[in-house]
């Protein structure tokens, strides 16, 4: 049974039990004590209402001449309590105490003052109100313990990934990158020499020499992205500028357009935007042989928009293959947003993400 039918089901019973324990003088007083429990179906979704309603239908079936306990305002007050509103429940409970006696006064029965107090009394005792309240409270302040408790596990875990990905680049550092040095070094020294000798330089050291500074660029990329610790802030919007700059220094006439502002973006969106521009600027210097690329940042309420196009050669297959557009869609996709990486039909290729800067 899901909780909107158990709350139906809890609202029926108080109803049917106030019906057959009420005694009202006329018959609208049925009508409130059944109204008074119904009303409890909502206590989950709107807890003040809730409160407010069982408060005016108690005073109104007591009004009757009925002298049934004002059952359903206790299940009321437990519900605001634990949705929080303390003060609300506390400002109800002590005006319910204070106009149940005039309730009981305009009643049918023949009543004094100090009657109608007594009964009253009877009626609503202030220990069962603190019991409903302090019921409430208890399991709001549990439910509050069991959320932070899972936050601390999120976050013990978080910090685990982190310390491993920083193991990893320590690793990676300490077995690659000497090895690759050196035959980097090793293979430029080779090609240095047969030149000063007027060698004719075999293609297959030239090979050797361009995979080993490819695989350094590649491997100090990769260090970068696993240090992505305190002592190595995280890159972001502000640092798009530098990529850019960098893409123009290579020839290719890179254009950077940011429209609006948002300081509430959260880092990992930063993080992800930067590493979009990176990776697509990374991609057309490599692959689409463009002369122009433009990259367009556009801050909006709720998501922020990055698109980068440029005018080279790409094949219809390029939006779907590839390691670095595998990578961009896991990181999109990590913070529920979207990916668009296709051709254009007017030649080039566009690279389109949405990230929303509410997390859930």
């Amino acid at each position: 049974m899901n909780a909107r039918r158990l709350d139906w089901a809890i609202a029926a019973g108080v109803a049917a039990s106030l019906v057959v324990a009420g005694h009202p003088a006329t018959p609208p007083g049925y009508v409130f004590l059944a109204a008074s429990g119904l009303v409890l179906a909502r206590r989950r979704t709107a807890p003040i209402a809730t409160l407010v309603a069982t408060g005016l239908l108690a005073l109104a079936y007591q009004a009757t001449g009925s002298d049934v306990p004002v059952i359903a305002f206790l299940f009321a007050v437990y519900s605001t309590m634990r949705a929080g509103h303390r003060v609300v429940t506390l400002a109800g409970s002590v005006l319910m105490l204070s106009t149940l006696p005039l309730a009981a006064l305009v009643s049918p029965r023949d009543l004094t003052t100090y009657e109608a107090f007594a009964q009253t009394r009877d009626v609503l005792q202030i220990a069962w109100l603190v019991a409903a309240a302090a019921a409430g409270e208890a399991l709001r302040q549990a439910e509050e313990r069991a959320d932070e408790a899972e936050r601390t596990k999120e976050e013990a875990a978080r910090r685990r990934a982190d310390e491993e990905r920083l193991h990893i680049a320590r690793e990676l550092h300490d077995s690659l990158t000497h090895q690759i040095s050196v035959i980097k070094l090793q293979a430029e020294v080779a090609v240095h020499l047969a030149r000063k000798r007027g060698e004719e330089v075999p293609e297959a050291l030239l090979a050797i020499r361009d995979a080993g500074r490819e695989a350094s660029k590649e491997l100090r990329a990769t260090l970068e992205a696993l240090r992505d610790d305190d002592k190595n802030p995280p890159h972001g919007i502000d640092d798009v500028e530098q990529l850019v700059q960098r893409a123009r220094a290579t020839g290719l006439d890179a254009r950077l357009t940011i429209e609006g502002r948002n300081d509430d973006v959260p880092a990992a969106v930063e993080r992800t935007a930067y590493r979009i521009v990176q990776e697509s600027l990374t991609n057309i210097a490599r692959h689409a042989a463009a002369a122009t690329a433009r990259i367009h940042i556009d801050y909006r309420p709720d998501a922020l928009l990055v698109r980068v196009d440029d005018d080279g050669t790409a094949s219809p297959e390029a939006g779907t293959s590839g390691v670095g557009l595998l990578g961009m869609r896991e990181r999109v996709t990590a913070l529920g947003g979207s990916l668009q990486a296709a051709p254009r039909s007017e030649g080039g290729f566009t690279v389109r993400a949405e990230l929303p800067v509410v997390q859930p």
